[in-house]
């Protein structure tokens, strides 16, 4: 009996090996399992770990854009996007610099009000944070980070209205 529990838990040891897979090669970008070909490109074995291969598919075109050469890759992007006449461009343009000012107004807004409440680096204390003074420290160093993420929201929104004119 326990020589048979011996070979039956030895038969179970040995199983996943007899399952394992092949060696995986990598070629650059690409992992192939055929040990002919990676030595005939020269790649290199993968070790320590499993590989998941998942299959990409093809873009629609049929083709790759280096493949047909830069000039018909750029005339080919051009001509399939849709063509939008001047006064819908203008009236998408007018919409974006609205929609930009009224964020800037609330971005203003917003960094004035962690301004006044950051009071120069002495925002007025709370009575719990009268008795626990590490609570008013960590209060006031997020007061300044949100008023430097504020102000950089201001900047960046200045920036894209200065590109929009």
């Amino acid at each position: 009996m326990k020589e048979t529990l011996v070979a039956l838990f030895t038969t179970v040891a040995l199983l996943p090996m007899a399952w394992s897979q092949d060696r995986i090669y990598r070629c650059g970008n690409e992992y192939t399992n055929n040990a002919t070909q990676a030595k005939e490109r020269g790649c290199k074995v993968v070790e320590g770990g499993n590989v998941t291969i998942v299959q990409g598919s093809r873009p629609a075109s049929g083709g790759a854009p280096a493949a047909r050469g830069a000039s018909a890759a750029s005339s080919g992007a051009a001509s399939s996007a849709p063509k939008v006449g001047s006064a819908d461009q203008k009236a998408r343009d007018s919409d974006a610099r609205a929609i930009l000012e009224e964020e800037l107004r609330k971005a203003q807004a917003r960094y004035e009000d962690l301004k006044k409440e950051y009071n120069d680096g002495f925002p007025q204390r709370t009575a719990l944070e009268m008795r626990n003074p590490q609570g008013w420290i960590e209060r006031t160093a997020e007061i300044k980070a949100n008023l430097a993420r504020a102000e950089a929201d201001v900047e960046g929104i200045k920036r894209e209205l200065a590109r929009l004119r």
